[in-house]
């Protein structure tokens, strides 16, 4: 695959010693659909929209979410508390969209109603209820207002919500925007222009050198789409790319680290890997699935898996099982938390209970004529959670249950998982720092989002509303623990592994600084020093 043109205009050499130089080609797995923020679902998008549009705010390496404390001004200048209830903004004056229109406070409030709309169904809009209200007062400040008092509220403020511009979007009907062209031809705020997408290719995004906020420091940035892992890895370790955000694996960690050329970075892990079960039945929609509606099945299924010994497998001593839908980086992951123990036996003894027995001597159960079996998506990009697969099969078959594997080119899983036409599928999420994003994966109202298998349970629902709404530390810990236990006992997903991030960067760049919950956050900062480059860094682009 090869990367588009480095064609150098006429002007001669880079100006590598005033950091006005510098490419980074990134290998990510998954080509992106859509770049219009409100929509995103996949890490690769919210990666690259994250380099186009920017936010009020971002928050701080340290991954605080109460309060506004370790957050760094982007879109907003200064902020003021008015009340309890009420979060005043100054947006910066110099802030321009990239054709040249001033970004104003009347662009936040279009973004929040936008967000909001029912016609749109952002997958986002569950996150920010607890917000009333957006009102510009004048082109340069913004007020929320909020339903009820929470610590989070500044997060929800910021951290939700890219800010769009009106002035382009505002003409175009809400039920026609997820598909229109703006969406792949995005006009941003942020450090970097679209350049260039070439589908299940690339995406080059072009430094903007009027950025408001300082001209980032690397010229271009490519996203080689590169959906073979292995391939990812060979291509950073050759050197024909830079930058491979996350090592999996303790061979390819290794690999890694024998490159010359390359340098390991780590950083706390947003992610964790889960088996989801389908609530539906992908054969017939709107009947239950005939497996996975069955709490206890569900729970006999999670008792048969060995989860430290996937993890031990895949990762070695690179890698934990989660105590449920949690990430390392959020601060209600405790390592004391009670989920459903390996036990085979006692598996095998509740499969039996349930009516499920091998009746034939073939070495699947099966109850009413129907037999214990079904099938896992798998994204064939994914070494790790391919090699998991295979484990999790064999560990199962000793329980008496058949489950097939499909391994699915990237954008064909994203598809028939986000569309529901599966039995089970193994999904990563990366997780918002803060636990109030959980509902958007295992809400009830975020069903049509990223809530693959349609789980919804009210009283969860409840139970992460008390969470939510806890105003001092301690009992929001208490009561998420709570909720999380609940969750865990239902058993709607098998929560298998969470990897500890590792990312292979070249050598040449600095200023390396990896946000753990989006790793390329900071990305418009890195620079590549005079006397570092190598020859792509030294072409300019048109």
């Amino acid at each position: 695959m090869l990367l588009p043109a480095l064609a150098a205009c006429a002007g001669g050499e880079a100006r590598c010693g005033d950091s006005w130089c510098g490419t980074a080609v990134v290998a990510v797995g998954a080509s992106p659909n859509t770049l219009m923020p409100p929509f995103t679902s996949t890490t690769v998008e919210s990666n690259v929209v994250d380099l186009i549009y920017l936010k009020l705010a971002d928050i701080g390496t340290g991954m605080n979410t109460f309060g506004d404390e370790g957050f760094q001004p982007r879109l907003a200048k200064t902020w003021s508390f008015d009340d309890s209830v009420t979060i005043s903004f100054e947006l910066n004056r110099e802030a321009r969209w990239q054709d040249g229109a001033p970004v104003d406070a009347y662009d936040v409030a279009f973004t929040f109603d936008l967000y909001t709309d029912t016609t749109v169904n952002s997958s986002f809009a569950t996150l920010i209820t607890n917000i009333a209200s957006v009102q510009a007062v004048d082109s340069e400040t913004v007020i929320f207002r909020f339903r009820k008092p929470y610590p989070e509220q500044f997060f929800d403020a910021t951290q939700i919500m890219s800010v769009l511009p009106r002035h382009l979007l505002d003409t175009i009907p809400r039920n026609r925007l997820a598909n229109h062209a703006i969406s792949r031809t995005p006009v941003g705020d942020g450090p970097y222009r679209l350049r260039e997408w070439i589908p299940g290719e690339s995406i080059d995004l072009i430094a903007d050198s009027l950025f408001f906020l300082g001209r980032p420091g690397l010229r271009r940035i490519i996203w080689r789409i590169t959906p073979d892992f292995s391939t990812a890895l060979r291509q950073v370790v050759s050197g024909e790319a830079d930058i491979l955000e996350t090592l999996v694996g303790i061979q390819n960690i290794e690999r890694a680290r024998n490159a010359p050329q390359l340098k390991l970075v780590e950083y706390a892990s947003p992610l964790y890997g889960f088996i989801v079960f389908n609530f539906r039945n992908p054969k017939s929609p709107g009947t239950p699935h005939p497996l996975f509606g069955e709490r206890d099945l569900r729970r006999a299924l999670t008792m048969a898996v060995d989860r430290k010994a996937i993890v031990r497998a895949v990762f070695g001593d690179y890698g934990e099982v989660p105590p449920g839908p949690v990430a390392r980086i959020q601060w209600i992951w405790s390592d004391s938390l009670e989920t459903i123990p390996y036990d085979l036996e006692r598996a095998r003894e509740t499969l039996a209970r349930l009516g499920w027995t091998d009746t034939d001597g073939d070495g699947i159960r099966e109850r009413d004529g129907r037999k214990l079996e079904f099938d896992l998506l798998v994204p064939s990009s994914s070494q790790v959670r391919r090699q998991a697969a295979v484990i999790l099969q064999e560990q199962l078959s000793n329980a008496g249950v058949r489950m097939s594997i499909s391994e699915l080119e990237p954008n064909l899983w994203v598809s028939r998982s986000t569309g529901g036409n599966f039995d089970a599928t193994f999904s990563f999420w990366s997780a918002d720092p803060t636990p109030g994003s959980i509902p958007r994966v295992w809400g009830s109202g975020g069903i049509g989002g990223a809530n693959y298998g349609a789980y919804s349970d009210r009283h969860f629902d409840e139970l992460i509303t008390r969470a939510s709404n806890a105003r001092a530390l301690p009992e929001a810990k208490r009561l998420w623990h709570e909720a999380l236990s609940y969750i865990v006992a239902e058993a709607p997903a098998i929560w298998l592994m969470s990897p500890k991030t590792v990312a292979a960067v070249h050598e040449r760049f600095e200023n390396v600084s990896i946000r753990p919950d989006q790793w390329a956050a900071n990305l418009w900062m890195w620079t590549v020093p005079a006397g570092r480059t190598i020859e792509r860094d030294r072409v300019i682009t048109p």
